[in-house]
């Protein structure tokens, strides 16, 4: 390659990449473009300093190295952030970065770099150029630039083009920023329902899962589907109910999110039980993610508490059964609520796993026991609770413990008799008893952190 021969003048006229003798060695393994008829596909730059300049924002140097007539329409080669085991020949195996191409479009466009981004336009690099699956578009919704995003869109950039993964820019609307990204994409004619091409899933859905708030009201108030099915038949609701907590620390922000949420798509139309393929449903996911507030919500918009997926299990199997993250968020309050909305109670021969798994919750222990006339455990169950956490909570475990195979006081009978004789009617009827506050509390089975 005549990598070191002065390059003519309409060479650097015609590529703009560098007018100095060693702008040959950028371009890859083609012969020499002087001697060629014009290729309209881009070619390869290997050229660091370019590289440098576009990573780093240098508009200077890259005005330099981009003259007028010149073309943007480049090809670079990236590697990927972690190395990969790579095949070559003969079976032989070696661990190094994949290499991927890009452009210097998405280099700007990644990075936020919006003087850069319009002097790559105006030396006629392509908008819709997409030689490593995305198109520059895609990354900067991606990464939240919205200036760039503008400015690829005036250029004439596709807010509907699918990336290599089958999403479009809105569906990777996810991160700070990406709010004005998603206004800009709408307003430049992306279709607010567009569905990813494999899991098919919406916008609305994406924004549900992240828990969106603000994504997901701009969505609806341009008119997306709130009742829309991705592959799995999971609904936007459905994606919401199922938000999970990454630790307890930010236990209360996620339940909180996923009840404006719920509120959001539940005035927006959303069916409150409508069921994906394996008939979960929304009360379901929220009772597994242990969602207290949500449980309550959708237990208010009439959905039934003893519903059933394929596998026979009922929301009250899915509080019980939930992640042990759940905890931070008081299981009790899930267990408490689908009780007093007429779950059928737990079977009682279940009741000692129930107890091994949630003795660090004596509450959720305590509103279960409540629910029955006679104690229903063995006596063996002390075995089932670890010794730190019988001296943690003793006052709740003595009287759990002095109460197995004996009968409960005359008041918590009472409670019994009444909650079986109301039944179905349990959440309507004893609000509107004439009772004091109090005795309606007991009645609405509330925590007293002792058996009686």
């Amino acid at each position: 390659m005549p990598g070191r021969r002065s390059s003519p003048p309409h060479w650097g006229h015609r590529l703009g990449c560098l007018r100095s003798a060693s702008a040959c060695r950028v371009w890859g393994p083609r012969s020499c473009p002087a001697r060629e008829a014009p290729q309209r596909s881009p070619l390869l730059c290997r050229d660091m300093a370019l590289q440098n300049a576009l990573y780093t924002g240098d508009l200077a140097r890259l005005q330099e190295l981009f003259p007028p007539h010149s073309t943007a329409d480049l090809l670079l080669e990236s590697r990927a952030a972690e190395p990969r085991w790579i095949s070559h020949q003969r079976g032989l195996w070696s661990l190094t970065y994949k290499e991927e191409l890009t452009t210097p479009l998405h280099v700007a466009a990644s990075r936020g770099h919006t003087e850069i981004l319009q002097l790559l336009l105006r030396r006629r690099a392509r908008p819709d150029s997409a030689p490593g699956g995305r198109t520059a578009l895609h990354e900067a919704c991606a990464a939240g630039h919205a200036a760039c995003a503008h400015v690829l869109l005036v250029a004439g950039a596709d807010p509907n083009i699918p990336d290599q993964d089958g999403k479009r820019p809105l569906h990777l609307c996810g991160a700070a920023g990406s709010l004005e990204c998603a206004e800009l994409l709408l307003r430049f004619g992306a279709k607010v329902d567009g569905r990813s091409e494999e899991e098919e899933e919406t916008p609305l859905h994406v924004a549900a899962r992240l828990g969106h708030v603000e994504l997901a009201d701009l969505l609806l108030r341009r008119g997306a589907c709130s009742n829309a099915r991705d592959a799995e038949g999971w609904t936007p609701l459905l994606a919401a109910c199922d938000a999970r907590c990454t630790s307890p620390a930010d236990a209360e922000a996620t339940t909180a999110h996923c009840l404006q949420l719920c509120r959001l798509l539940l005035s927006a139309g959303a069916n409150a039980d409508a069921a994906d393929q394996d008939r979960r449903r929304p009360l379901h996911l929220a009772c597994r993610r242990g969602h207290a507030d949500v449980v309550e919500l959708l237990l208010s918009c009439g959905v039934s508490a003893n519903a059933m997926d394929y596998g026979g299990h009922t929301a009250l199997h899915y509080a019980l059964q939930g992640p042990a993250a759940a905890l931070a968020q008081g299981p009790e309050h899930t267990v408490r609520a689908l009780l007093n909305h007429g779950a059928v109670r737990v079977w009682p021969g279940a009741l000692p796993k129930v107890l091994e798994r949630w003795c660090t919750s004596p509450r959720t222990i305590e509103v279960l026991m409540n629910t029955y006339s006679i104690m229903q455990l063995p006596e063996e169950a002390v075995g089932l609770v670890p010794p730190e956490t019988l001296q943690k909570y003793h006052r709740f475990y003595s009287s759990l413990l002095a109460l197995v195979r004996q009968p409960r006081s005359l008041q918590h009978l009472s409670r019994c008799a009444l909650r079986a004789h109301l039944a179905a009617c349990l959440p309507h009827a004893l609000p509107r008893l004439p009772l004091p506050a109090r005795l309606l509390r007991y009645l609405q089975l509330d925590f007293e952190d002792v058996l009686y």
